[in-house]
């Protein structure tokens, strides 16, 4: 298998799976894949932090407010790895509860990760509502 269709797998599965987690709040499996060495960035759809301690926080803001993910589709548009370099682009079609209201959204998102003592950690995200 490539380095790039393994990239792509631990995306489909570990990457999703933390989604899915936070979007039932519980930001735990999204926190083990998110680097804690800076730099780290988070440009979210509703919060910012521009460390791995202001990621965190905001982390901790969306597992207070999201539950019950009914789908999450991580539709990758492009994506490529170079070296201990990877990046994805694409679209987060999500349907969960944020504060107790069902909400089904999209979000432009693009991720950088870097691989740390073996793994991908994510450490950029930067995602915007579609309109």
């Amino acid at each position: 298998m490539s380095e790039r269709a393994d990239f792509l797998q631990w995306v489909e599965s570990e990457l999703r799976d933390a989604e899915i987690a936070v979007h039932n709040g519980d930001a735990g499996p999204r926190r083990a894949i998110w680097s804690t060495a800076e730099p780290v960035t988070v440009f979210g759809a509703w919060k910012t932090g521009t460390t791995a301690a202001e990621a965190d926080a905001v982390f901790g803001l969306l597992e207070q407010n999201f539950s019950d993910c009914t789908s999450y589709v991580h539709e990758v548009v492009s994506a490529d790895v170079s070296g201990d370099l990877a990046y994805t682009v694409g679209y987060e079609h999500t349907s969960a509860s944020w504060n107790g209201e069902p909400r089904t959204y999209t979000l432009r998102v693009t991720q950088l990760y870097r691989r740390e003592n073996g793994a991908w950690r994510v450490f950029h995200r930067h995602g915007d509502e579609l309109s």
